[in-house]
């Protein structure tokens, strides 16, 4: 006598390996490691400061 075989299981382990393959492609794609996400974070912060710096002060003085 032959054993029964759940196909669902087969399909749903195969459905997950495929997912998480895609998972790693696209990380090797598209991920950064957390050292150049805080690197690219603190130069985008330090160039909003630069920017909010030359920021032209409305003295008032134009009346004159």
């Amino acid at each position: 006598m032959s054993n029964v075989t759940n196909l669902n299981q087969f399909r749903k382990a195969k459905a997950k390996r495929d997912a998480r393959a895609q998972a790693d492609s696209n990380a090797v794609k598209f991920g950064r490691s957390k050292a150049e996400r805080d690197l690219a974070q603190a130069r985008a912060d330090k160039s909003k400061r630069d920017l909010d710096g030359h920021e032209a002060v409305d003295t008032g003085d134009e009346d004159r």
